[in-house]
């Protein structure tokens, strides 16, 4: 019986090792964007590494967004604004409290007013419509200070 069952087995297996494989060519073709045009320069997100036997620095090595923040705190510049938001006062649909953001959505936390007094609920903004806590029923409201035309770009 386990024979049997191992003959339809053994001629499948039979069938796909003598099978010859047969191989696909793709072919990508590679586009070149164009340089922006600007009176700015193109920021440096790559730091120029360390010369041959030294060790590198954070100035030397880091890059991206770590670039960014590295080179912000030599220029005496807080990059992220880290700081929290106004929990002083409950915020009202009259005049709710104000997220600055480069960006047309942000996520936000809310611990409550006075700060603390409920969980942390996080939730998400975005430049269209305000949004209340559903904990502690305070209103925030996107500052959005972005370039007009950022929605088009994704």
């Amino acid at each position: 019986m386990f024979a049997a069952a191992l003959r339809p087995a053994s001629l499948v297996a039979r069938r796909v090792v003598f099978k010859p494989a047969r191989t696909a060519i793709s072919a990508r073709a590679l586009s070149i964007s164009a340089a922006r045009r600007s009176e700015h320069a193109t920021p440096q997100i790559y730091g120029e590494g360390a010369k041959a036997g030294e060790i590198p620095t954070d100035e030397n090595q880091s890059t991206g967004l770590e670039r960014l923040q590295v080179l912000g705190a030599i220029e005496g510049v807080e990059v992220f604004d880290l700081a929290p938001l106004d929990s002083s006062r409950v915020g009202t649909l009259a005049d709710p409290i104000k997220v600055y953001s480069l960006e047309p959505e942000r996520i936000v936390g809310c611990t409550g007013s006075p700060a603390e007094s409920h969980e942390l609920l996080w939730f998400t903004l975005n430049r269209d419509k305000n949004r209340r806590c559903p904990e502690c029923g305070s209103v925030y409201a996107l500052d959005y200070q972005g370039s007009g035309d950022h929605a088009e770009h994704h």
